[in-house]
């Protein structure tokens, strides 16, 4: 890893995150977009493809897949796609363990590709993850 920077780029054709294992998380203003996107209520949304635990939000994962949204041409929402979809790989787990950076490159071919992205900007991306999901970053 590059003390001044990372180096990401996506990579046309590939859905290698949106195949990781894990849950995809939401935010309630990510719900009432993908909502929008796709012509339903937040209610309606919620009852077809989301999961409310106490403190969470998540959508629900088919059989067989990661993402109901993810289909042979890419994200099925892409325009409305969820913060934590969106600000892949500039996770806080990512950015400040270089292992973990590193662990990702291994199947994420856009790492270590692309422009150098000032390891400034890289952390206040992940801030932004971590305010997003705060439940997911608790603080101490």
């Amino acid at each position: 890893m590059n003390v001044a920077g990372l180096r990401f780029a996506c990579q046309a054709g590939c859905t290698r995150c949106c195949d990781a294992e894990g849950f995809v998380y939401l935010t309630e203003a990510d719900l009432g977009r993908a909502a929008a996107f796709l012509g339903l209520t937040s209610e309606e949304f919620t009852a077809r493809h989301v999961v409310r635990t106490r403190h969470r939000i998540r959508l629900r994962k088919p059989r067989g897949k990661q993402c109901s949204f993810l289909e042979a041409g890419g994200c099925a929402i892409h325009p409305a796609k969820p913060t934590q979809c969106r600000l892949f790989p500039f996770w806080p787990e990512l950015v400040e363990k270089r292992r973990n950076w590193e662990n990702t490159a291994k199947w994420c071919p856009g790492i270590h590709q692309g422009p150098l992205i000032q390891i400034g900007r890289a952390l206040e991306t992940a801030d932004e993850m971590r305010k997003a999901y705060p439940y997911l970053y608790p603080e101490g």
